[in-house]
């Protein structure tokens, strides 16, 4: 496993993490976010959220992607609502992705894909194969059945006979990932107290393929850790931020950002073809 981070402090990865606030600019369903004040930009983070937190990441997901920026990331944000098919929004996420990308002048030097819950799940599957990115940061993966993850379904399907389930099903994903997934480096985030994380399964997955990297770094937290300081915040004022929140936030970034930085340097183009 990856060492814990040093305590977080004022400076992310030797850059003064400034106090003017970041502005956020919507094009359609992507939340764009970058510091205009620093220097040039380290990369391109491209984010998937998880479940209903996801339709607002600009809201739910907001310090710990304007501390990514202020680290000098530039991010891309997609904005949806979990439906059942989640090739569909996997593939409709990889395109948004793509296209914004292609814009960027200049064009990004590192690409870093991170994903939350469901939103690992969405970049496992995403067409190319994890090929167009320098490596997938997943935090708290989650692959829930259809009725564990909605409640009341199992229950109607109970009552009325009939079952629904995600596509692909939660095994099927692990198969596709071993099949078609050819991301080499991947960081598996796991934090302490989250009851619904399941990358322990799928960094099993990950490693039995040929010449995999993929590690896990354990953290304090649970599963909400990476949106509830950006949610309490935005509900209730800066007031209702919890101090030992803000430095798990403040950790967590700081240690996306290195392990982001590094995959730029590890011969990228060689597993690409």
């Amino acid at each position: 496993m990856w060492p814990r981070p040093a305590a977080p402090s004022r400076r992310c990865l030797g850059r003064a993490l400034p106090e003017s606030p970041l502005r956020w600019r919507q094009e359609g369903d992507l939340w764009m976010l970058d510091d205009p004040s620093g220097p040039p930009a380290r990369g391109l983070i491209e984010f998937i959220g998880g479940s209903y937190l996801a339709a607002t990441p600009q809201l739910s997901y907001r310090r710990l992607l304007e501390a990514l920026a202020r680290c000098g990331w530039r991010i891309h944000a997609w904005s949806y609502v979990p439906g059942f098919d989640h090739q569909d929004q996997a593939l409709a996420a990889w395109r948004r992705f793509r296209e914004a990308r292609r814009r960027l002048q200049p064009a990004p030097s590192v690409v870093m894909r991170l994903g939350h819950s469901l939103g690992c799940k969405l970049h496992l599957l995403a067409p190319d194969g994890g090929r167009q990115a320098d490596g997938l940061a997943a935090l708290s993966f989650n692959n829930f059945s259809a009725e564990r993850s909605i409640p009341l379904l199992a229950e109607m399907g109970q009552q009325l006979g009939f079952r629904s389930e995600f596509s692909p099903s939660p095994q099927e994903t692990l198969v596709l990932v071993e099949r078609t997934y050819r991301q080499p480096r991947n960081l598996l985030v796991r934090f302490s107290r989250d009851q619904l994380d399941q990358s322990s399964r799928l960094l099993g997955v990950l490693q039995a393929r040929p010449a995999d990297q993929s590690r896990m770094l354990d953290l304090p937290g649970d599963h909400l850790t990476p949106a509830s300081a950006g949610l309490r915040s935005n509900l209730l004022g800066d007031w209702a931020d919890s101090p030992g929140r803000g430095r798990s936030i403040a950790e967590l970034a700081e240690a996306l950002s290195s392990w982001g930085c590094r995959q730029a340097a590890t011969g990228r183009d060689a597993w690409r073809d």
